[in-house]
């Protein structure tokens, strides 16, 4: 069954947090809809038609394609996306195959439609088929052809992060996940994916001077070192994936000696490199808003997006891989159509203390 667009959908902004109004869910994300309804909404009929659509968009390997909306597919969009369930196409990238198992455990916790279930679980046989020998995912499997950057390992917007996210919830019965009631195997396979990836991370950590800093983006799945992706997207230390590499660290139960040295590491990098009276404002220019970087005493600390490898210093880049030291000597496209800037090394520094003081005897991974 197809859920078509329905016409005159009521705007869901409009609706509390308890009810949504029947359409209204039409005019959310599929981001939204898949995990940020109010609970009862995943017993409806509405809910029940937007898991059929990702039931049937399912590819054959077990994972879905990118920011596809689900809840909303027209006729057209879901015929194209069965005639490509053979095709390479099934990609971690943007939250896609995590979104919507997560969202079909969901609907099995509401609804006991053992169709959701054995979907999770042929979900749960791509990620591992996905998982290279050294704990690593990439971020298309199989890898697109002409895009070899899609086959490194892949912490660009998290995406590994959230592959062992939620191989945890299944393994450790989460809310939402023990109704799946899942094989005590399937479940111990998840723990040990998850445990690869623990050391996957911890082995691909940049040293420098004997010392552990923080991540690229994305690493070479054979030899592990940073590696290059879009035009645009150098080799680099990261000030934005690493945030939640580390925080996933420091969410392990009596880590390891290795674990808390890598956060500790981690730390004190981001500790040394935050950006400080700097500000980013968009100002009209030409009649056009544009992103500009200001001088702003004592404003918030603020990180790059990219730190160069041996300098370690902030660079930018537009498509013509050029790096440049300011945000300023970047064309208009990029400059405005990517998040060069982040403050969310922030709520790793605020949570790290605590941590810290709670480690006590950690025991060798």
């Amino acid at each position: 069954m197809v859920l078509l667009i329905a016409a005159g959908a009521t705007t869901a902004s409009a609706q509390n947090a308890t009810e949504i109004r029947p359409g209204g869910y039409l005019e959310m994300s599929w981001k939204q809809v898949a995990a940020k309804m109010p609970s009862k909404w995943y017993s409806t009929e509405e809910a029940k038609l937007a898991a059929e659509n990702v039931l049937l968009a399912q590819k054959d390997i077990g994972g879905w394609a990118k920011n596809k909306d689900y809840h909303k597919l027209s006729k057209t969009e879901a015929d194209e996306l069965i005639k490509q369930k053979s095709e390479i196409g099934a990609t971690f990238d943007n939250g896609a195959t995590i979104r919507e198992l997560k969202f079909l455990a969901l609907m099995y916790s509401h609804v006991k439609d053992e169709r959701y279930k054995k979907a999770v679980a042929r979900g749960l046989d791509y990620i591992f088929l996905a998982q290279y020998d050294n704990g690593g995912w990439p971020q298309f499997y199989p890898v697109r052809p002409g895009t070899p950057y899609s086959g490194h390992i892949t912490y660009n917007d998290d995406s590994m992060v959230n592959i062992m996210s939620f191989l945890r919830d299944v393994y450790s019965d989460h809310e939402g996940f023990a109704s799946l009631k899942l094989p005590e195997k399937l479940k111990q396979k998840a723990k040990i994916s998850f445990n690869k990836g623990i050391e996957c991370i911890l082995n691909t950590q940049i040293i420098v001077n004997g010392k552990p800093t923080v991540w690229c983006a994305q690493h070479d799945k054979e030899t592990m070192v940073p590696a290059n992706a879009r035009s645009y997207e150098l080799a680099s230390f990261s000030g934005s994936e690493s945030v939640d590499i580390a925080l996933l660290l420091m969410s392990i139960e009596r880590p390891s000696d290795r674990i808390i040295k890598a956060v500790d590491g981690a730390v004190d990098w981001f500790t040394a490199h935050q950006i400080e009276d700097t500000r980013l404002k968009e100002t009209d220019k030409n009649g056009k808003e544009d992103l500009v970087v200001i001088h702003v005493r004592n404003a918030p600390p603020l990180w790059a997006r990219f730190y160069d490898l041996e300098t370690g210093e902030p660079f930018f880049c537009d498509r013509d891989g050029i790096k440049r030291e300011s945000l300023a000597e970047i064309g208009y496209e990029r400059r405005n159509g990517y998040s060069w800037y982040t403050d969310a090394p922030q709520k790793l520094l605020k949570k790290y203390p605590v941590w810290k003081a709670q480690q006590s005897s950690p025991k060798d991974l």
